[in-house]
């Protein structure tokens, strides 16, 4: 079952290979969704500084009844931090929130700030100092792993260049008809698990003729397709959803794509028109509207 599988991060950390995304769950709400995923079995919650909702995601830990130790706990430093003393701050202030002795994984939530995102300025600079905060949390045993999130290679390299630890993680927008490929292969070849948020592409997946025919071959779900999808191509898909019966859905993929499926779906691109969810809403400096999973 999906939800007892691993990846090995490189410094030998186990990370459980399918994690609930909280993004949009509002802080209130999210502490029951947290509860109904572990009681379902899943073993990692991914949530962030800017989703407003790590109170309500540790309270759903310790309400669940499930050991510390046996639930995978990541968020991410806001897009705006990009200093020293800030991110030291802010990684206290996560783990106050939190109600946690330690974070299993902590990651820079975007190379810029989300009002410049792609825009200019790399700000490396300040990804340094954010990443020197990180690794001194992490040589202090406050978090177990560290990473980053919408990391082109470029501002990868920023960090291998001047940090002492590699990033170990980046999360990244991947699902079928946009699929980041040669970033994968970079971060691969340099031991960095990819993690794909918004598999299912903000929902805008669900309305495909062309997935839904795959799905109908499998006896699946469309969400179950972009899951698995992204698991064969070695990502940590981290779908999300309040909705119990969807949790339940997103998790039971045991299944395999074929060759030729997979092929079709890697070289989908613009056959499956996606609209305005094709991209990470900042693109527009809006943010969506929530749509499950």
């Amino acid at each position: 079952m999906i939800l007892d599988e691993t990846f090995t991060l490189a410094n030998g950390v186990q990370i459980p290979k399918l994690g609930l995304g909280t993004w949009q769950i509002p802080d209130e709400e999210v502490s029951r969704v947290v509860h109904d995923a572990i009681a379902m079995g899943y073993r990692h919650v991914d949530t962030a500084q800017a989703y407003d909702n790590e109170r309500g995601v540790g309270q759903g830990l310790r309400e669940s009844g499930v050991d510390r130790d046996r639930v995978f706990v990541t968020t991410k430093l806001a897009a705006e931090c990009k200093t020293f003393a800030d991110a030291r701050d802010r990684i206290d202030a996560s783990l106050k929130a939190l109600g946690l002795d330690h974070i299993d994984l902590m990651l820079i939530h975007s190379p810029q700030p989300w009002t410049t995102f792609r825009e200019g300025d790399r700000f490396f600079e300040g990804n340094r100092e954010a990443w020197r905060a990180l690794e001194e949390a992490y040589a202090s045993g406050k978090l177990r792993a560290i990473g980053v999130s919408n990391f082109e290679a470029v501002d990868l390299d920023n960090l291998f260049e001047s940090g002492t630890v590699a990033p170990m993680v980046n999360q990244v927008l991947a699902h079928v008809g946009n699929t980041p490929f040669d970033l994968i292969d970079h971060c691969q070849s340099r031991d960095i698990l990819l993690e794909a948020y918004s598999p299912v592409a903000h929902g805008a997946a669900l309305q495909s003729k062309k997935l839904a025919h795959i799905a109908e071959r499998y006896g699946v779900t469309i969400a179950q397709v972009c899951i698995r999808y992204c698991l064969q191509l070695g990502l940590l898909p981290l779908p999300k959803t309040s909705n119990i019966i969807h949790l339940r859905d997103n998790a039971d993929i045991d299944f395999a794509l074929s060759e030729d499926d997979m092929s079709i779906l890697e070289n989908a691109g613009s056959e499956i028109d996606y609209g305005e969810a094709s991209s990470f809403p900042v693109f527009a400096k809006k943010r969506t509207p929530q749509v499950d999973r």
